[in-house]
């Protein structure tokens, strides 16, 4: 027991928090660019990814094994309090902003490397996969997180701007009648 929970309703709990995490971390980058009132999206994340975490180390209570995901989840919690710090005490435009998304962006993808090797853990038919001739299904699906995480990480990087977190907008060009024949 852990927390007063049998094994299986700790390790529910754990994997909607950590589910709830990833989703919403994907939620909040993709947002930079559209809003800057992403406040509530923001606090769910952080939570959920902060208690995904410290649930993925209170594991240690029921198993005295220490394994990758334990590693994983103290790197997630220092990136975390990183990226809390950037958002809610040093708010000031600039470093702190872009320190703020490049931590939701490692953050997330900490959570969801383990979500990956988790799934290829514990899914049968993931498991049964064949290696191709480049790589292993697993390597694939690491490189394809990773991709994904870096875009999502630099398109939220790109809606930065000095000043804040609202997208350029480009000015309509006036319609000239050479326009129209050019």
């Amino acid at each position: 027991m852990i927390l007063g929970m049998s094994i299986s309703i700790f390790t529910t709990v754990h994997v909607v928090l950590s589910l709830v995490g990833i989703a919403t971390s994907v939620l909040v980058l993709l947002r930079q660019c559209a809003s800057t009132k992403i406040s509530s999206l923001t606090v769910l994340f952080l939570a959920s990814s902060i208690a995904a975490n410290v649930t993925g180390l209170l594991f240690l209570l029921a198993e005295v094994h220490f394994g990758l995901g334990h590693a994983f989840g103290i790197a997630s919690l220092v990136v975390l309090a990183a990226t809390v710090l950037a958002r809610y005490r040093y708010r000031s435009p600039g470093p702190w902003r872009w320190i703020y998304v490049a931590g939701a962006t490692i953050a997330l993808y900490l959570n969801a490397f383990i979500g990956v090797m988790q799934a290829f853990g514990k899914i049968g038919f993931l498991r049964e996969l064949p290696p191709t001739a480049f790589a292993s299904p697993l390597l694939l699906a690491q490189l394809l997180l990773l991709a994904l995480c870096l875009w999502l990480g630099f398109h939220a990087l790109a809606c930065l701007q000095l000043g804040g977190t609202k997208p350029r907008r480009a000015r309509p060009r006036p319609l000239r009648v050479a326009d129209r024949w050019g």
